[in-house]
């Protein structure tokens, strides 16, 4: 029993050592070429005899080099730490900022590489950082990521490999810092419109600003007449009760109702720049969930495809935002057309009132936008409708290069019907009384923005 003790000890040892001393020992190019060098003498020794010694000497102190070399970097048990300083979440289509925090425990300055095992869908292989520390130094070391769709995303290992100013080898620490991050829809985003709403500052990003049209009121309280009040606001009945002159108080109306519609049907899987029409709609809902919420609006959400996804009433709660963030950040797009039948019946029951409906999706000709044309006039009869699609770029860059031949001359002419067509869209949507923007994926956030406060600024919901 004690003889296995003793073997079942060794071999735990033997494991460790094997560990610490040959899985975690790398040679360097230095190293090689020492090696190299070393062969080259000990070849030109047959051909050269004056050589005599001097072969086996370089070979000698190599070794001794490299004895000294191992000493240097495991004398000390745990010379290195390191961990990763990330947010608690990332941002979807934004350059996220990380940071890796290492420290050096070792009394002479040393070289290290740094390996952070980001997660596959960035598709990323060459993240190596290159630091020297001095002795007993802590540095972080920054860098970016910009994740192009949403989700949970896993971290892995962090890898330190760390040579001594002798540079023969190479020891590797390995520091378990696993954790999965989810990917939120731009949340960086929503927050630098927010802060430009709140300084009044919007304009600088080409954000308009409109001067106030007309007069919108609601219901405040009922108060006592005194002199001064418009005599139009008398309430009789309050009167009656009363047995003194009582008067309707008003206050301009803010509680107006804002709905992002975004459609998920297969027209908006096309990519743009990495992030699908899905994301950038996604993208500019939050912020316009978010700048109604601070214009003291009610925001809803409602997600579409060939069924009824996500519905979220028009509210002003303090977690109405999170909530709509949450909904957003798992909505996936699908496969099949919308049905726009169903997105009615389900506005009907949602919105009791006349309320700004934002309609995210894509037309890529005029027969698709006509199968939905008849629903989109029924929801505009009663709500203030805004139909949001996209500009195909690519259809401009080919419309707008040189042809060189017969063939470059078809592809180019078959560009500008698509792209007119778009237009043709527009032109369609407005004869029957429907406001519509066509933006191109980049600006789809910019000109959404727009558009709302023109509403608000002409009061026309």
């Amino acid at each position: 029993m004690r003889y296995q003790d003793s073997l079942t000890a060794l071999t735990r040892t033997l494991k460790v050592l094997f560990t610490q001393y040959y899985v975690n020992l790398f040679l360097k190019n230095r190293l090689f070429a020492g090696l190299g060098l070393s062969s080259v003498l000990f070849v030109l020794s047959f051909f050269f005899p004056w050589l005599g010694a001097i072969p086996l000497l370089f070979f000698l102190t190599l070794l001794a080099l490299v004895a000294i070399d191992i000493l240097l970097l495991y004398r000390v048990g745990n010379g290195i730490f390191a961990r990763r300083d990330s947010p608690d979440r990332l941002s979807n289509g934004d350059d996220n900022n990380l940071g890796i925090h290492i420290e050096s425990f070792y009394s002479f300055p040393v070289g290290a590489g740094v390996i952070d095992e980001i997660p596959f869908q960035f598709q990323q292989r060459n993240i190596w950082f290159k630091v020297d520390l001095k002795p007993r130094e802590t540095r972080i070391i920054s860098y970016q990521l910009r994740p192009f769709k949403r989700g949970e995303y896993e971290f892995g290992k962090i890898h330190v490999y760390v040579h001594s100013p002798l540079g023969l080898l190479r020891r590797r620490y390995s520091f378990d810092e696993s954790e999965t991050l989810p990917v939120y829809p731009s949340f960086l985003q929503m927050r630098k419109y927010e802060l430009l709403a709140i300084s009044n500052r919007l304009s600088e990003t080409g954000i308009k600003r409109l001067r106030r049209l007309g007069h919108s009121m609601e219901f405040e309280h009922i108060k006592n007449y005194v002199s001064g009040d418009d005599y139009r606001s008398v309430n009789w009945k309050a009167t009656a009760r009363k047995g003194d002159l009582m008067v309707n108080s008003f206050t301009d109306e803010k509680s107006q109702h804002v709905y992002c519609i975004i459609d998920k049907s297969r027209s908006m899987k096309m990519p743009f720049d990495g992030l699908s029409l899905l994301d950038y709609a996604i993208n500019a809902s939050l912020v316009l969930s978010n700048i109604a919420l601070l214009k003291e609006d009610k925001a809803g959400l409602i997600t579409i495809s060939e069924k009824i996804g996500a519905v979220i009433q028009a509210d002003r709660r303090p977690t109405q935002l999170n909530q709509i963030m949450e909904v957003l950040f798992k909505e996936k797009t699908r496969y099949l057309e919308t049905n726009m039948e169903l997105l009615y019946s389900t506005i009907r029951s949602t919105a009791k009132q006349r309320s700004l409906m934002v309609f995210f999706t894509n037309f890529e000709s005029m027969s698709a936008m006509e199968r939905q044309l008849p629903f989109l006039k029924r929801i505009a009869r009663f709500h203030l409708l805004f139909v949001v699609f996209f500009e195909n770029t690519e259809l401009q860059k080919l419309k707008e290069a040189p042809a060189r031949n017969v063939e470059e001359i078809y592809i180019q002419t078959i560009a500008a019907k698509f792209a007119n067509e778009k237009k043709q869209i527009v032109k369609e949507l407005a004869r029957h009384g429907i406001q519509s923007i066509l933006s191109t994926p980049q600006q789809l956030t910019v000109n959404t923005i727009n558009k709302y406060l023109e509403v608000k600024a002409r009061q026309g919901v």
